[in-house]
């Protein structure tokens, strides 16, 4: 029994090691790779991508709802100075507006049913201010979602989403 204690604990430390690791590393490699797919697919960076409506053939990934308007935008708070404007137009049914780091979690959620949100995204390390959030990695996503349940509530959806923005802004000093 003392002879397989030695190799049992190394075995267990390998396998705890390596679990940590992955937790660790894992959303960074999913998010890094899931930046490089949304750009494949014409998702831009600082600026809202008009969606299509979600149907069975157009799901690579996970399945959506067909029921909601998804629009993105990708963004780099990388360059020193730089901020973000993001605004999410009126629209009467639910909506909101999700921020994701490139750890894949989503440190803040705005809901705007009714109304129109503006914020300002900061980047690491910024002192929070009023009307802004600070994002915890430079680069991440920001999705609207807005329910539309049917082609004409999409459309109106669409015509709704005319009205958000998300703009790299420049500050000096």
């Amino acid at each position: 029994m003392r002879r397989l204690f030695g190799p049992l604990a190394a075995l267990l430390v390998s396998a705890v090691a390596a679990h940590a690791l992955t937790l660790h590393f894992a959303p960074a490699v999913i998010m890094d790779r899931a930046m490089a797919a949304l750009a494949e697919r014409g998702v831009a960076l600082h600026a809202f991508t008009r969606p299509q409506r979600v149907t069975p053939q157009s799901q690579q990934v996970v399945r959506s709802s067909p029921d909601l308007y998804y629009a993105l935008c990708r963004y780099d708070l990388g360059a020193e100075g730089s901020r973000l404007t993001v605004m999410m137009g009126a629209w009467p049914d639910y909506q909101s507006l999700a921020f994701f780091d490139a750890q894949t979690d989503n440190f803040a959620t705005l809901r705007g049913t009714g109304r129109a949100v503006s914020v300002r995204l900061l980047p690491p390390g910024s002192t929070p201010a009023a009307g802004a959030i600070v994002s915890p990695s430079a680069r991440g996503v920001i999705l609207i979602r807005r329910l539309a349940p049917d082609a004409a509530r999409f459309a109106a959806a669409v015509r709704a989403g005319e009205a958000d923005a998300c703009r790299l802004e420049t500050v000096s000093g």
